[in-house]
């Protein structure tokens, strides 16, 4: 159940960065609101997960997921460059998550 929470707070993450971006410093009332709910809702999952999980592995599966789903919505979006190399980094960052998930449980 801890991983699963950790998954949707790094998701959460990725939804309050690009809230960040959206609220053009906080003065478009709707991106701020889900800023703020994204963040809090990310912190939440995050602080539930380190009950159980050693904190170091669970914040860096937590930016990790955050800073992949983040750059991978903005290259759909058209507001990120998309090339060979960036989809072959992500593809490590993500790959570098799922190794830490299991070699936690070892």
């Amino acid at each position: 159940m801890d991983w699963i929470v950790l998954i949707v707070s790094g998701a959460m993450e990725a939804v309050w960065a690009t809230a960040l971006g959206a609220s053009e410093g906080f003065s478009k009332p709707l991106p701020t609101i889900v800023f703020f709910v994204g963040l809090l809702a990310s912190m939440a999952g995050l602080s539930f997960a380190v009950r159980t999980l050693p904190t170091g592995t669970a914040y860096a599966v937590w930016v990790g997921i955050g800073a992949a789903l983040t750059v991978i919505w903005g290259m759909i979006t058209g507001a990120e460059p998309v090339s060979f190399v960036r989809i072959a980094l992500i593809v490590g960052l993500v790959g570098c998550v799922i190794g830490l998930k299991l070699v936690s449980e070892g």
